[in-house]
């Protein structure tokens, strides 16, 4: 009979471990790339956590000084090739177009997820890009990274960020994120204070996930935020086009420079009807459009008679890698301005296994780099006994 009782309580925990683990999982992992082993794992993670902070002394963390950019290897210079004559610029055609689905992501976040999806992988360096909302109450509350950088714009609201490095801040409209994982790193992405005269408006953004070159993938996570006042603009065509130049050169101007490792150009366009603009690209590079709002026509070749080829809002443009740069306009007769994102890399040629967060260049390596998060070490030892201020109104 004690044994019998002993069996149903036993069962009884199992049952509700297994309904825990099952929620657990579908709130925080979906579509995410974790098994079930990955979760039950991280709740174990968690409770020592619990355990560390109860009985041990916290893990001292620390701001980003000086000794921790020496460990930081020189953002190396990149020369380009480029064309910057419109009249015998080689256009580049369109690969493939698709239209980006909006799902739920994170804690509550609504995505239009339109690289690492289906219809476009293994497109280096570029490993996902996420055109995201984050209301009050979502949020990306604490989660690990390595091997890549994230590249985070943000159009209108606020994000809150932290990490166990100890750094803290918040980007708002207009301004970017450049995050450079390196060895490993955990942080929370979290909206910011509300706006008072708007208080339910959401954090409208876009997030880019790039790889790092091998040689760079185990450096010391690093940050730079460039402010909205930093980006330089230029009109051209009359007026009619308005380019940010947040990384790269166009019609002759120049970026704020060392922003990220693995080298990206990137624009932030906004075309209104009659304007067009023939933006050069360095050679051999891969890239893409995604339009943020309206209809942009791409012109494949510099003939006066091709209209171009319309693509609408929230779709993703890819494009061959051969030629020199992309020609884009909105017709005198639209009824709306449009406004995208153009982005080229530089292509890494190198092996990459992605699960989940980790980046990294092996099967063995995604092993290790699971070892290193759930044991504290090989970079990640700050995250024992951490969790960011941010993350805790996720409960």
């Amino acid at each position: 009979m004690r044994y019998h009782s002993l069996s149903v309580l036993l069962l009884s925990i199992g049952i509700g471990y297994f309904y825990y683990y099952y929620y657990y999982y579908n709130y925080h992992y979906h579509d995410r790339n974790y098994s079930y082993t990955d979760v039950v794992a991280d709740i174990v993670r968690q409770k020592l956590e619990v355990l560390s902070a109860r009985y041990l002394p916290l893990a001292t963390t620390t701001t980003t000084t000086e000794s921790t950019k020496e460990h930081s290897p020189l953002i190396p210079t990149t020369k380009v090739k480029l064309n910057r004559d419109p009249a015998t610029m080689l256009r580049r055609s369109i690969l493939k177009s698709f239209l980006a689905l909006e799902k739920s992501e994170g804690a509550g976040a609504r995505v239009r997820r339109s690289i690492g999806v289906p219809q476009l992988r293994n497109f280096s360096p570029f490993l996902m890009l996420d055109h995201f909302t984050i209301g009050p109450g979502a949020g990306f509350p604490d989660h690990p990274h390595r091997g890549q950088e994230t590249i985070t714009y943000l159009f209108s609201g606020s994000v809150d960020h932290e990490d166990f490095t100890g750094s803290r801040g918040t980007i708002r409209s207009g301004d970017l994120q450049f995050m450079t994982a390196g060895r490993g790193i955990v942080h929370a992405e979290m909206p910011g204070k509300p706006d008072p005269a708007n208080p339910g408006a959401p954090a409208v953004g876009m997030q880019l996930w790039v790889d790092l070159p091998q040689e760079l993938k185990y450096c010391e996570p690093r940050y730079r935020d460039l402010r909205a006042e930093e980006i330089p603009k230029v009109k051209c065509s009359e007026g009619k086009v308005e380019i940010k130049i947040i990384s790269g050169e166009s019609q002759g101007v120049e970026s704020v420079k060392d922003l990220a490792y693995t080298p990206v150009w990137l624009f932030d366009i906004s075309i209104a009807p009659g304007g067009r603009i023939a933006q050069p690209l360095p050679k051999g590079w891969n890239s893409f459009l995604y339009t943020l709002s309206g209809s942009v026509h791409v012109h494949q070749t510099s003939s006066a008679e091709d209209a171009g080829t319309k693509v609408a809002e929230f779709h993703n443009v890819v494009f061959n890698r051969e030629g020199e740069g992309v020609d884009l306009s909105v017709p005198e007769t639209s009824r709306e301005s449009a406004r995208l994102i153009l982005v080229a890399g530089k292509v890494l040629e190198q092996n990459v296994v992605q699960y989940g967060p980790f980046v990294v260049e092996s099967e063995e390596a995604v092993y290790k780099a699971m070892k290193d998060y759930q044991g504290f070490t090989g970079g990640f030892e700050r995250a024992k006994g951490w969790r960011s201020e941010i993350g805790k109104a996720m409960g």
